[in-house]
């Protein structure tokens, strides 16, 4: 038969590309190749064994990668704010996928602890505009049900992550947790069209690199500070970091567009919000590091269903996020909302906390499914919060705020929970140090739906 006549490939027309729904597609499907790093904490077992490390060294793993990142979000949102947020976002996969490459090929540990900083920088581009983007696609009015969506959209990475991180380790080991991720950056990067581009006002603004600097070096010398908490160079980081935080705020009184206004701090029950942000965080972020070691003590499971159970309660939040997103405004407020996704967390840990050698797995997959609705409300809700304050012009400081306090509560679990579990572990054993490991995050999460309930009834309204 001649080629005439063969029938042609199907072809994406110019109208699919420009739609909103393929738009929102798109920036999910760029979106995952940070999220689904959830897939390396499946790996972490074996990332321990190929480099023959502690439980305790593979923090830096985690520390590295979300140190960068959170080092760098609201700068990059500003810069977002400033250049346009689609120009941001595409550097930012592009960056991603070279970086994963380079962990994939990581000849020792410390050079994959190098690659892994250079993947931080690619998730910060690419999370620092994913709010601005998607919230650019919807009215004012209907911010909650687009912040509800790119939530269940970060959820499905987060609970994708570790379904495919335990297959795929399984046949190829632990690099293939990194490199399964290039083809999807490439895939957005190549179909992502259409994208509102930077208002004319703002692309002439110039970006103030030393106040970027300086809340960078805050942020990095302060979470090593925590992390380095029961040595004496701990003391000598929090005072460099304080004093980068001040030189920070003196660039920023003085600045004629801040990257942060730091007047918004001040605003009614604001700052408590982002630090119950950080609390709620970091208490839900031990299941992330501690879930994937009980799993692999079990004897009848294998990655792929330990990958699987661990997904549950990332599929929790990408099913509460949505609906969430509808009940806003509606039938709750914003603020009740994150006081009962505070409380969940709380609640999903507690069953976690009384998991034994004996527990069914239904058991074990109700509790991390609790604990996932209230994460997904939690943060649909403090991401609302946090938009509806801060100028429509500075939804990429807005979206980059939010990760932020989300990050540095998963830094400083990462630090605490692991020294926590080292020390309950050296004197009860690995089943009872991880009872009473859960057993403190969920009092840190109802310590911060408690702290909500005393802010005021509208957090950020003058």
């Amino acid at each position: 038969m001649s080629s005439a006549t063969e029938p042609e490939p199907p072809k994406i027309s110019a109208g699919l590309l420009h739609s909103k729904g393929w738009q929102i597609a798109m920036i999910g499907l760029g979106t995952a190749t940070a999220q689904l790093d959830t897939s390396v904490n499946i790996a972490f077992p074996a990332i321990t064994r190929g480099f023959e490390l502690s439980i305790g060294d593979i923090q830096w793993v985690v520390i590295c990668y979300v140190l960068t990142y959170a080092s760098l979000l609201l700068a990059l949102g500003r810069i977002g704010d400033t250049i346009g947020h689609a120009v941001v976002y595409r550097a930012g996969l592009i960056c991603s996928a070279v970086a994963l490459l380079l962990v994939s090929c990581a000849p020792s540990y410390g050079t994959m602890l190098v690659f892994r900083c250079l993947q931080g920088i690619g998730a910060a581009l690419v999370m620092s505009c994913g709010v601005a983007l998607v919230t650019s696609l919807y009215g004012e009015e209907r911010r909650s049900r687009a912040l509800g969506t790119y939530t269940m959209m970060m959820a499905l990475g987060w609970m994708l992550g570790p379904l495919l991180g335990g297959a795929l380790t399984a046949i190829w080991d632990w690099p293939a947790v990194f490199w399964f991720r290039i083809p999807i950056a490439i895939a957005a990067l190549l179909l992502l069209r259409g994208l509102p581009t930077a208002p004319p006002r703002l692309t002439s603004e110039r970006f103030d690199i030393s106040s970027g600097i300086a809340l960078a070096l805050g942020l990095v010398t302060m979470l090593m500070a925590i992390n380095r908490v029961r040595e004496l160079s701990a003391v000598w980081l929090a005072l460099l970091s304080a004093l980068a935080f001040a030189g920070f705020a003196f660039r920023q009184s003085r600045a004629a567009r801040p990257i942060i206004a730091m007047e918004v701090l001040k605003l009614p029950g604001f700052a408590l919000l982002n630090l119950v942000s950080v609390l709620a965080n970091l208490a839900a972020f031990s299941v992330w590091l501690l879930v994937p070691y009980y799993l692999a003590r079990m004897p009848g499971y294998t990655l792929t269903e330990g990958g699987a159970i661990l997904a549950a309660g990332a599929a929790g939040a990408a099913l509460a996020a949505p609906i969430g997103g509808r009940l806003t405004g509606r039938l709750f407020s914003s603020e009740r909302l994150a006081i009962a996704g505070a409380a969940i967390i709380g609640a999903g840990l507690l069953l976690l906390g009384a998991w034994t050698a004996q527990t069914p797995t239904a058991l074990r997959v109700t509790g991390l499914i609790v604990q996932g609705i209230g994460l997904g409300l939690f943060q649909l809700a403090y991401s609302d919060i946090v938009t509806a304050t801060l100028p429509l012009t500075e939804r990429g400081v807005a979206g980059s705020l939010a990760l932020l306090t989300r990050t540095l509560g998963t830094v400083t679990a990462a630090s605490v929970f692991f020294l926590v579990f080292e020390i309950l572990q050296a004197k009860h054993g690995f089943f009872e140090a991880f009872q009473q490991t859960f057993q403190l995050a969920a009092v840190l999460a109802f310590v911060a739906a408690g702290l909500l309930m005393i802010a005021p009834r509208k957090i950020g309204k003058a």
